[in-house]
Order: C-alpha cells, then sequence, then structure tokens
C-alpha cells in the first residue's frame, strides 16, 4: 500500500473525535457500513472460477444453466437463495439438474460452501483497517448478500463481533443489495440518517443504490483505492455531533 493511502490509518487526530470543525455543507460520517466478499476477502471471481474448473464447468453453461432455471421460475435463483427463500441444497439440485441439460453428463459439485471458502481468503490488509477505523470512532458495520447455510464459514474468516457492532445478512432478512429496502433496514438498526454513513462495496450497481438514498459510496476496485477514497471521504465529514464521540459496545451482531 503506498503512502497516500496508509495515512490517516489510526493515527492521532485523524479520526471522528480528532478531526477538525465539520466541513460546510456536508454531513458528518459516524458510521462505515462495508461489504463481505470481494472486499473484506479475495475477488469472488476467482473462488467461483476455481470450482467450475474442478467441475469441469464450462463458464458459459453455468450461466445459460442459471439462465434456463430463471426464465423456468421467473426468479434469479441465485436471488432467492441470498434471500433465504432458496436453501443451499434447494438450489444445488436445480443447478444440477440444469447442468445436466445443457452438458447432456451428470454434475456432481458436492460440499459447495467448504469447497467455495477453501479457494476464499480474508483481505487481511482491509480488514485490519476496518480494526483501525472502529478504534478512531467510527461505528462499523457489515451488509452482505450472503448464504445462509454459508454464515458458520464466513464468519471463521475475521473478528466479525470484534469490529462490527452490526451485521445485516440478506439470507436472514429476506432482501438483498441492491434492494433499497436492505439498505434502509441497516440505516435503523444504526440509528442514523443515510448522509451519516460511508458505504464500501466492490458492486457499482450496490454503490449506486447507496447513493441514492443518500449514503457516501465508495466503489471498491483495490486496496489503495479504497482506502484513499474513504479516507478522502472522512475528511470531508469534519468532527461527529455532540454525544457521538464514544464507541459503541462491541457485541453479538445483528442479522
Amino acid at each position: 500500500m503506498d503512502g497516500r493511502a496508509r495515512r490517516g490509518w489510526g493515527l492521532p487526530g485523524t479520526g471522528p473525535r480528532g478531526l477538525g470543525g465539520r466541513a460546510r455543507g456536508r454531513a458528518v460520517i459516524e458510521a462505515v457500513v462495508t461489504d463481505f466478499g470481494g472486499v473484506l476477502t479475495t475477488p469472488l471471481t476467482q473462488a467461483f472460477a476455481a470450482i467450475q474448473n474442478e467441475a469441469g464447468i464450462p463458464l458459459d453453461a453455468l450461466g445459460r444453466a442459471l439462465g434456463a432455471l430463471a426464465e423456468r421460475h421467473g426468479v434469479n435463483p441465485l436471488f432467492e437463495l441470498e434471500t433465504g427463500r432458496l436453501t443451499e441444497s434447494e438450489f444445488m439440485e436445480g443447478l444440477r439438474g440444469a447442468l445436466r441439460d445443457q452438458l447432456g453428463r451428470k454434475i456432481e459439485i458436492h460440499r459447495f460452501g467448504e469447497r467455495y471458502f477453501h479457494h476464499l481468503q480474508p483481505n487481511q490488509e482491509l480488514i485490519d483497517y476496518m480494526r483501525g477505523l472502529r478504534e478512531r470512532g467510527y461505528r462499523m458495520a457489515l451488509l452482505t448478500n450472503n448464504v445462509r447455510e454459508w454464515e458458520p464459514l464466513w464468519r471463521a474468516m475475521l473478528p466479525v463481533d470484534e469490529i462490527f457492532e452490526l451485521v445485516v445478512d440478506s439470507a436472514f432478512v429476506g432482501m438483498r443489495k441492491p434492494e433499497p429496502g436492505i439498505y434502509e433496514l441497516t440505516l435503523k438498526r444504526l440509528g442514523l440518517p443515510a448522509p451519516a454513513c460511508l458505504f464500501l462495496d466492490d458492486v457499482e450497481l450496490n454503490c449506486s443504490a447507496a447513493a441514492a438514498l443518500g449514503m457516501s459510496a465508495v466503489h471498491f476496485r483495490h486496496n489503495d483505492q479504497a482506502v484513499a477514497e474513504v479516507e478522502h471521504r472522512l475528511a470531508e465529514g469534519g468532527r461527529p455531533r455532540p454525544g457521538s464521540d464514544q464507541l459503541s459496545e462491541p457485541s453479538r451482531s445483528q442479522r
């Protein structure tokens, strides 16, 4: 990480309690809401590609299979999986059948979740940065599109409850990014207005949805770029409102 991106990492006077006066016309940012997969981990596409290679599934065949399922049921099965309306086993059963139709042969993908997370690694640099933001006084939340059965797997990858006071998991709330409702639920549980929150995600559409509600959004591309942009947005916000400069106690994060 270059020197510009490193500036402000937990240094005295750079958190919400140490910044100078509030920037005129800009809301104070009190909370940082981050995505999980692709931000606090290595890219998701790498993990999916590894599983496809292991199972001998061409990428175009997977796309056609998912498209056929969506056409058959009138809804994207991945969206149903991420909102908890499909179980992992139901999703995999449908996918295996659709792939068999596409490839003309039986496809077996056993223990998909475990294999997927085997190929997904923590982005330790960003995890450490998130911990540093909490130490500087920012409230921290995690907003993830995920799978209900995978909760133990992804939670094992990082110290969730040490860093984040709130977790909103799509599979447990029946909504997913970029639906406005899941952002609104996150804001409600934080008890903050949208302009008081910064949102970080590797999917541009998700960032656009957050920005449309008034959140300050940063599209994650790589560590240096993301940290530099987050620091710039935080510096623009200035000092938090009186009474908001105390760290909230870590707690069992909510879904």
